[in-house]
């Protein structure tokens, strides 16, 4: 048996062997293995306890599994830092407290991807505990999450991609109730508006300087139609007085929800560019009856009430031709009524869209339904208590049972692709322009992260710090060709 400063030897080999370690049961510690911290068992034993309906799960708190939610700001539990939970099969204990990292009983830690940080992951990375990524946030914000390496570091995953393991897709859509309710601004009105003067087309930016370049597409269309500009981004007009203040103009306020549904168009363009990942960018103006002009997700459609509702910026070969398009819909009523026909129930037909909001277990502002941290951990639980008693059932009679199966990440459940500019050709940038120099070099950046991070679990290193010196060494080995 291994000691405890050293790795088990793997089966498995290649990138899959890096993690498959992880699964090594919790038998195989020492007998005399103990956690570093002085979190005594009775600590967690005092926790009070109940008993959620379905769940038959009668051992005790100390006999439990932990999750450890390693962001402890996104804890989903107050008052205090630890609680237990009583899911769809089983139960666990959760807490925020690290002390319990280093314990033989934590089986999982709960990473917030906006947070997670390779130079601060939790060293060594023990052999019997599981990596859980929760992360419905930008691409941006995190970008080693869109490497394999990267991603590759969890075995359960909360993320807006659908193939994620508790996808979260549809996050920023309450409800269906939501699409179907009536349009706020009658065609007549907006047509009115026109009349004197206020612009088809609406943008409201205040985050400027964004991956997925928005402004320099939005800065080119607005040379062919007119587009009203609030925020600070390509600002040509302000906000009335009563909604300058920034938490009303971004929040769902009366006086800014009614100011903004005049528009017929509302550019939506998410700050950052990947499959599945859809914001109240894109659901507001639905809601609203105003129609959006969207990039974003490249699967967008496949998420939409019918194929007649959004106008997608990339099905059309210039900003130009979108103008020209957005142009002709103004100047035709009926043409662009039938981008609101969906507000019928019975013109809504994506199926997919459906289903998934009326199967999908946690809610939006829906208090009969837990919210998606929530359901997050139980999953996570659920998903260890089974791991666990396979372990067991194999351990006790291998001849009989299989040990479970390894269960990691891949890029379908975060890849994002590499930030291209808004509009033009990356190679036609002045060698100075800022966006140029800031987010592809953080994406590449992000992967030489990514690696280095996975080089230190590798080699089951303790110390975080030390992920800039493997960084370096395998861009020495990279160049001599052996990485």
């Amino acid at each position: 048996m291994a000691g405890r400063g050293r790795m088990v030897p793997c089966a498995c080999l290649g990138l899959f062997g890096v993690l498959c370690w992880v699964w090594v049961s919790f038998a195989s510690f020492p007998d005399d293995f103990q956690p570093q911290s002085a979190l005594s068992e009775m600590e967690f034993s005092s926790i009070s306890s109940y008993r959620g309906p379905g769940n038959r799960d009668h051992r005790s708190n100390k006999e439990l599994p932990i999750l450890l939610w390693w962001s402890g700001g996104l804890f989903p539990h107050f008052p205090g830092d630890s609680e237990r939970i009583d899911c769809a099969t089983s139960s666990c204990l959760v807490t925020s407290n690290r002390k319990v990292q280093m314990y033989k009983r934590t089986a999982s830690i709960i990473f917030y991807g906006t947070d997670f940080r390779a130079y601060e992951a939790p060293l060594p990375r023990l052999r019997h505990q599981t990596w859980a990524l929760f992360h419905e946030e930008s691409p941006m914000n995190n970008y080693i999450l869109s490497h394999g390496p990267g991603i590759r570091l969890f075995n359960y995953t909360a993320t807006f991609r659908r193939e994620s393991d508790y996808p979260l897709t549809l996050q920023w859509l309450p409800s269906l109730d939501y699409l179907l309710q009536p349009v706020a601004v009658s065609l007549g009105e907006k047509n009115r508006l026109r009349r004197e003067g206020l612009a088809p087309v609406l943008y409201m930016q205040s985050h400027c300087d964004v991956p997925s370049d928005r402004n320099r597409y939005v800065q080119e269309l607005m040379k062919y139609i007119q587009v009203d500009s609030y925020g600070k981004c390509l600002n040509n007009k302000p906000l009335p007085e009563n909604l300058e203040d920034t938490s009303t103009a971004t929040g769902e306020e009366s006086n800014f929800m009614n100011f903004v549904a005049r528009y017929k168009f509302h550019l939506a363009l998410e700050n950052g560019l990947c499959p599945d990942y859809m914001t109240e960018k894109l659901w507001r103006p639905l809601h609203q009856g105003c129609v959006p002009v969207y990039r974003g997700s490249s699967s967008v459609a496949d998420w939409m009430p019918n194929d007649h509702s959004a106008i997608i910026i990339d099905h059309f070969p210039s900003p130009k031709s979108l103008a020209e398009f957005l142009k002709r819909l103004d100047e035709n009523d009926d043409e662009y009524a039938r981008y609101l026909e969906f507000k019928k129930p019975s013109r809504i037909t994506n199926t997919r869209l459906l289903e998934v909001l009326e199967t999908r277990e946690w809610g939006v502002n829906d208090m009969s339904k837990p919210n998606y941290l929530n359901g997050f951990e139980c999953y996570v639980c659920d998903q260890e208590n089974t791991r666990l008693v396979a372990e067991r059932s194999y351990r006790k009679a291998p001849k009989m049972n299989q040990p479970p199966k390894p269960k990691m990440a891949n890029n379908s459940h975060m890849g994002c692709p590499l930030p291209s500019p808004g509009y033009g050709h990356v190679q036609d940038l002045p060698a100075d322009d800022g966006w140029l120099q800031i987010w592809p070099q953080d994406y590449w950046q992000s992967l030489d992260q990514a690696e280095g991070l996975e080089s230190l679990i590798r080699h089951n290193e303790s110390d975080p710090s030390l992920l800039w010196k493997h960084i370096q060494n395998i861009a020495v080995s990279r160049a001599r060709g052996k990485h």
